[in-house]
C-alpha cells in the first residue's frame, strides 16, 4: 500500500538518489547538462523555497517524490506555484504513484489557498489533472503546448510571463 506524507530530514538523501534514477536517460534531458532535477530540489530546499515536498512510501521505502515551489508572474507573487519535479522509481512507475503524489500536492495547495499551479510536461499526462495550455501565461523559450496551468480557486488565469525560482536555472 502506498502512503503519501511530507518529506522528513532523513528522506533528503533518498529523494536525491530517487530523482537521479527516475530522470536518468529522460527523453527531454539536456545532453550537455544531464540530470539536474536533484540539483533543483537541493537548491530549492537550501533557499527554503520548497512550499510542498511529499514522498510516496511503500513498506516504509520511499518510491516517489513531488515538489512544489512558488513562481512569479510578471515579477509579482500571486500565490501561484510550479509542480516540479515529480519522480517515481522506474520499478514503481505506471502504478499510480505519480498520480497520487500530484493529487495530494494539488490538494495541499488548495488547502493553503493557492491561486494556481503550472507545470512543464507532457500534455497527455498533465491534462488528466486539470492542467491546460494557457496562452495568457508564457515561459520564454518553452513551446506553449508543454506549459500548462490551472486555477485552484475561483480566480481567472492571470496574464504574463512566468519566472521560476533561480534554482531552475542549473
Amino acid at each position: 500500500m502506498i502512503t503519501i506524507r511530507p518529506e522528513t530530514h532523513r528522506d533528503i538523501p533518498i529523494i536525491e538518489a530517487l530523482t537521479l534514477i527516475a530522470f536518468k536517460d529522460h527523453p527531454h534531458q539536456d545532453p550537455q547538462k544531464g540530470t539536474v532535477e536533484h540539483l533543483i530540489i537541493y537548491q530549492l530546499r537550501q533557499a527554503k523555497a520548497l512550499t510542498i515536498s511529499l514522498v510516496a512510501t511503500e513498506n516504509n521505502q520511499v518510491v516517489g517524490h513531488i515538489a512544489f515551489s512558488p513562481i512569479t508572474i510578471d515579477g509579482k507573487d500571486d500565490k501561484w506555484f510550479v509542480l516540479a519535479p515529480v519522480s517515481v522509481l522506474p520499478s514503481h512507475q505506471k502504478q499510480g504513484i505519480g498520480k497520487a503524489l500530484i493529487q495530494a500536492g494539488l490538494q495541499q495547495l488548495k488547502d493553503q489557498n493557492a491561486n494556481g499551479c503550472v507545470v512543464l510536461g507532457e500534455p497527455d499526462y498533465y491534462q488528466k489533472f486539470g492542467f491546460q495550455a494557457q496562452s495568457a501565461l508564457v515561459v520564454d523559450g518553452v513551446p506553449q503546448e508543454y506549459f500548462m496551468a490551472q486555477t485552484l480557486c475561483d480566480e481567472t488565469i492571470p496574464h504574463g510571463t512566468v519566472q521560476f525560482h533561480p534554482a531552475f536555472s542549473v
